[in-house]
């Protein structure tokens, strides 16, 4: 099945749109949430918030973690998902990776033995302007699943804008494997803006390419794409 693409111009239309759909797979039964954090999920969990959907009885895991960050830290993403949708919408039982585990790599293999105990049923991602999804950068490996990454510059300096200065972005992360990502039975991709044109484009374009590591989901058959640019 090939990645179903909707343009919608309107923000306001798109985000309804998530919305939509998010519902529908709940309401179908979905059970596991994957989701993710940015500045582009901040409308959405917003609009979420405001809904009748009920996530009591569901169990959600995030994409990724800063390493290093105490979870109640400003810029840790346990703290991001409480701040935007857990303390309105919580669910069942909610997992992140341990910023503070004093072994990172027994962390990222106790977080992937936690996916694999419970299949996501739908997994929510962004895009990075250099195609990435997770903190999965340029040159991951397809076949990876949860592990800890060094952040490249490009991302640190993105990421600097939530923090006081670039010196107090973490280096590391854990972050979902591509592996990890593709398990889940429907993917929803939010694209918003210029800058993600061309990585877009890639995806779109079959470009199955580790340069490109959201062209991972070309060989996936349920990828539902909303994005803002028109053609």
């Amino acid at each position: 099945m090939a990645i179903r693409v909707e343009r919608i111009p309107s923000k306001e239309a798109l985000y309804e749109r998530a919305v939509a759909i998010i519902e529908e797979v709940k309401a179908q039964g979905a059970h596991t949430f994957g989701l993710a954090t940015g500045g582009t999920m901040e409308p959405l969990y917003a609009k979420l918030c405001d809904t009748s959907i009920d996530f009591s009885d569901a169990v959600s895991f995030n994409l990724d973690e800063y390493v290093g960050l105490d979870p109640t830290h400003e810029q840790s993403y346990n703290n991001y998902m409480h701040h935007h949708l857990f303390n309105q919408k919580p669910f069942k039982a909610s997992y992140l990776p341990n910023g503070l585990a004093t072994d990172a790599t027994k962390e990222a293999a106790r977080y992937e033995a936690l996916l694999n105990e419970q299949p996501l049923d739908f997994q929510l991602l962004g895009i990075g302007v250099n195609g990435h999804i997770g903190f999965n950068e340029p040159g991951t490996s397809f076949d990876s699943v949860t592990h800890v990454v060094d952040l490249t510059p490009s991302t640190r300096e993105v990421n600097a804008r939530y923090f006081d200065s670039l010196e107090e972005v973490p280096h590391k992360a854990f972050t979902m494997g591509i592996q990890s990502i593709l398990r889940a039975n429907c993917i929803l991709l939010i694209a918003i803006g210029e800058s993600k044109r061309t990585a877009l484009q890639a995806l779109i374009n079959n470009d199955y390419t580790e340069q490109v590591p959201a062209t991972a989901l070309t060989k996936h058959p349920n990828v539902i794409v909303l994005t803002d640019l028109v053609k």
